[in-house]
This record gives C-alpha cells, structure tokens and sequence, in this order.
C-alpha cells in the first residue's frame, strides 16, 4: 500500500494543500514552526483516525473554522482508493472510503499502515510506563480490530468504574452496581492482557536480530511484558482491592498500569542504560515495529519520520537509512545535508514554508 497524495482544507495551520508522493523517498524541509509536522500528522490522522500527538478534532482544524477536511488517495495493487475525513469541532468526525459512509472509524483501520517516528520517541525506554503502553496500543490498534475494540471497552469502563467510585461518597447505596463494572473489567481487561503479551512475543522475534546489526553483536535486547495483575488473579485482586479503591476514588489495579521492560543481558536499560544504549533500543523497537506490521499484514507500511534524523549520530542515522529503501516513506527535515552526505536517493523533495508547500522536483540522486 502506497499513499498517492492527500488533501487538506482548513487543517491546522493550511487553508487548503495539495501534495502527490513519490512511492519512494518523499523530503519535506523547512524551516521549524512552518507546518511540515502537520502534514505528518495528517497522514496518520487519514490512516488511524487519531492523532500521534494525542490532540482532539477540534484542535487540529484551523483555529477561525468550524471544520476541517482531509482526502487521501491510496493504491494497492494498481487499485486505487480513497479515503474522506471531515473533522468537526463539536460533532464526531466522519469518514467514507470510496464515496460510502462507514459507521465505525474503526472500519478505516488496516486498509493502510503507517509507522510514525520522532524525537520524542527516543526516550520512549527511560520515559515513564504510560509512554511506553501508548506505544504498544497505537501499534496494536492498527494491527488488530478485536484488541481496539477491547481496548475501547477497557477504557469507557474504567472511566465509568472511577465516576462511580467518586459518587458512592455521596451515594453509598450505588456500592452494589460495582460488581457490574469489575465483571465488564475483567472481561475487556483479560483480552487486553492476552493480545499485549502475544505482541511482544511476536516482538522479541523480530527486534533480536536488529539490534544485534544496529549494536554490532554487542547487545542482545530483549522486550519483557510487565503486566500489573495476571490474568487468572484479576478479577481475586480487584476484589481485594475494593475499598482502597473506594477511598482512592479511582481503580488501581489492571492494565492500565502495565508496564514494558527493555534488558541487555540482565540489565534493565530503562533504569541503568546509557543514553545511547536507550536510543539504540528505541531505533531497533520502531524499526521492528515496521518488520512485525509486514509480517502480520502481508503489506508494508508507510513510514513517517518526522525531524528524527537530526536527533540520531551518524551510525544510526545511516542504518536508519539503509533500513527503509523498500518502503514508502515521508521525512521532514530543516535542510537536505544528511541525505547529501548519505549519497541517499531523494525520490522527491517539496519545500515547505508558511502553509505552503512547493514540490523541488523528483528523482534527486543526493
């Protein structure tokens, strides 16, 4: 699957925006603050529904309109399709593929992938747990329809389970219907404890023999799935946990509070790892996420790489480089200096620059 181009109108800072991409290596560069990082954005709004920086609709269309639009165009082998967004500040968004409503936005998942990388996610291994379980739903919500929807459950419960936690001090006689929620918990919450644990099995398969290249054979990674209550004691611990929770106000047990480790050896290098052994792990864990969507879809995924290369030393940038040359991918940058001194081929290249964008040309051998 390839995006051919996409269409905005009134999406953050672009009053309307045209861009065809290259199936190859598409640059976007500019100047900081300018808007390539939206464009980004929009490619993976197009293809998940949601933003990578967490945003909601009505802080991603333009600050003096009411709604905003995205069109994507995509092909699949030589068929071509294409996906409408209407973003509505106070109304939820709607989407068709093909001309045809679709009821769910989670019917749009999986007809692209796309894999977004940026600074930010260099410090996904020393950063706090919340970071790194974001990480493993983004991925899992794209891969997999049944883990979205348990997911989706999960999270409505636990809001639901909280509201009522903080209702029963003034309403003590609602601690029956807590029953209800735990049930609906750990029905939703096993499913999700279950698919987490198959991924980072299907993981360690994958990121063992990047990382071995990327370290030279010095470091043998591993990913461990931390779960914060185990399947067959969840519903026991909840229970346990009950009247903590009514006076915490909130539920404090499930995997919600999952966590993710990363060990060298016997060395957790979320804790003790140097800076470059973390972002060596990080390289190697989105460089396998890539290997893992072919693997469970058959297709490759789009990959955007927002700004990433300025922030990685030579070593990394340049295995970075010579990791993608099969795949769709589209780069922001402040200048084309990496690509020059990589001798990279740049398929094509568009200067971007207060709202704008201007395609440089194509087929550029740097």
């Amino acid at each position: 699957m390839i995006i051919k181009s996409i269409e905005l109108a009134d999406y953050r800072n672009y009053d309307t925006l045209t861009m065809e991409f290259d199936k190859g290596t598409n640059i976007l560069y500019g100047d900081n603050a300018q808007g390539k990082t939206n464009i980004l954005e929009a490619v993976f709004v197009a293809a998940t529904t949601k933003s990578h920086r967490g945003s909601k609709d009505r802080e991603i269309i333009n600050f003096h309109r009411e709604e905003a639009h995205i069109r994507t165009y995509l092909e699949k082998d030589g068929v071509e399709s294409r996906v409408d967004m209407h973003l509505r500040k106070n109304k939820s968004k709607g989407i068709a593929i093909d001309g045809q409503k679709i009821k769910k936005a989670a019917d749009l998942l999986g007809l692209c992938n796309v894999v977004f990388f940026s600074p930010e996610d260099l410090g996904i291994i020393k950063n706090g747990p919340a970071e790194r379980r974001r990480f493993v739903d983004m991925e899992l919500c794209q891969l997999d329809s049944v883990y979205l929807h348990s997911l989706n459950n999960y999270n409505k419960i636990i809001n639901q389970r909280n509201k009522l936690l903080k209702d029963l001090y003034l309403k003590p006689e609602l601690r029956a219907t807590l029953g209800v929620w735990d049930m609906q918990l750990v029905n939703f919450g096993t499913k999700v404890i279950q698919r987490r644990k198959l991924f980072v099995d299907q993981l360690n398969e994958i990121i063992y023999g990047i990382h071995g290249k990327l370290s030279g054979g010095r470091e043998e990674l591993k990913v461990l799935y931390e779960p914060h209550v185990g399947v067959e004691d969840f519903e026991r611990k909840l229970a346990q946990n009950q009247e903590r929770d009514i006076k915490a106000k909130m539920t404090s047990v499930g995997p919600h509070r999952d966590d993710f480790a990363f060990t060298a050896g016997e060395v957790d290098i979320r804790k003790y790892g140097s800076q470059g052994q973390q972002r060596t792990a990080a390289l190697s864990l989105k460089l396998s996420e890539i290997e893992l969507v072919k693997k469970i879809t058959g297709d490759t995924p789009v990959l955007l790489l927002d700004d990433v290369l300025s922030e990685l030393d030579s070593n990394r940038r340049n295995f970075l480089l010579d990791s993608i040359g099969d795949i769709q991918t589209i780069i922001t940058c402040t200048g084309l200096e990496e690509f020059v001194n990589h001798r990279f081929e740049i398929n094509k290249v568009y200067r971007v620059a207060e709202g704008t964008a201007v395609c440089m040309g194509g087929q550029v051998s740097a």
